[in-house]
């Protein structure tokens, strides 16, 4: 396994959470203004790049800079592409959502794009973790953990869940019509299962 964190410029969790993951971390790469969070938490990315119209280089940098001023691909974009080229499997995206809305969904499609080229690919900022899942699914939470399944790119059908307060039973999730949002955990394993489309969950720290 080889361990990349990605930090951008949205909501962030807090400094030690950064640092537990960056503990075992084999690359630290700060997406453009990310590189300003990295800075103010007195963090040190291993590389920096994007278009740099949030961070200014000054030259004295301790990081790879690595500018690229592609407007076709967004920071985030430009970032996991480095992490694939230096051969990262696992990857945790930092500050990927809040502030603007349209950065956000901007990302959540970053995501599903990169999905399929990382082993494990996750978002986290100071409220949740998400990550799009395959089926079958089958993970460990603790109990009266709060779930949101979100149908990504349209509709997900066959869906059956083990595990949550409201279960669903070869059922469909469809944008617009019904989502899965706010479930709970009523035992430690969860288990999903559908038969088309792209599931996002979502694991709510707070509230």
């Amino acid at each position: 396994m080889i361990k990349s964190i990605i930090l951008c410029d949205g909501d962030i969790p807090d400094r030690e959470k950064i640092l537990s993951e960056l503990k075992d971390t084999d690359l630290f790469i700060a997406a453009d203004g990310g590189a300003n969070r990295a800075y103010e938490l007195d963090l040190n990315p291993d590389i920096i790049t994007g278009d740099f119209d949030s961070y200014i280089v000054t030259g004295k940098e301790n990081a790879t800079v690595i500018k690229n001023s592609d407007q076709e691909t967004n920071d985030l974009e430009k970032a996991l592409s480095i992490a694939l080229k230096n051969n990262a499997t696992d990857v945790i995206v930092f500050g990927a959502t809040g502030k603007r809305v349209d950065h956000t969904l901007k990302n959540l499609s970053v995501l599903l794009q990169f999905n399929d080229m990382f082993r494990q690919i996750s978002f986290k900022d100071q409220f949740s973790t998400l990550k799009i899942i395959e089926s079958p699914f089958k993970e460990q939470y603790p109990l009266h953990s709060s779930l949101s399944l979100i149908p990504l790119s349209g509709e997900v059908t066959g869906l059956t869940t083990r595990g949550l307060r409201y279960p669903l039973n070869n059922e469909s999730l469809k944008n617009g019509v019904r989502d899965g949002t706010s479930n709970e955990t009523v035992e430690k394993n969860v288990e999903i299962e559908f038969k088309k489309g792209d599931l996002l969950l979502i694991m709510n720290h707070i509230g």
